[in-house]
């Protein structure tokens, strides 16, 4: 069985190999319940929304972990992938800005993902 941060990691190498944008990995275990993570990332359209989300499920899924659900808000502009010890935010740029999770969640610890993501210059 994979530990949270593994699972984390999959899904961030998911995300960041279908050129995922902005991706943050918050650790909230200390600050709520809810999930030990939540991996945020954008996408350029719906289309990349859902393309982002299809990449980090069957990556997972590879890894041997099933979601417990999948929640797709106002066309894709926002999907969600619920892992219980991780959930994976995809937003398009003008959803990310009006949500605002990194403000709603600043309490949260940001993982360092620089070893991790491949920054785009």
């Amino acid at each position: 069985m994979l530990s949270a941060r593994e699972v984390a990691i999959i899904a961030t190498k998911a995300l960041d190999s279908k050129k995922g944008m902005n991706i943050k990995l918050l650790k909230i275990d200390r600050i709520s319940t809810l999930s030990d993570y939540f991996l945020i990332c954008t996408g350029t359209s719906n289309t990349h929304v859902k393309t982002l989300c299809d990449i980090a499920e069957y990556a997972l899924e590879q890894a041997g972990e099933k979601p417990i659900g999948r929640e797709g808000h106002r066309g894709n502009t926002w999907e969600l992938l619920d892992y219980g010890c991780l959930v994976v935010h995809v937003f398009t740029d003008e959803a990310r800005k009006f949500y605002d999770l990194e403000r709603l969640w600043a309490d949260a610890e940001v993982v360092d993902l620089s070893d991790i993501v491949i920054e785009e210059v």
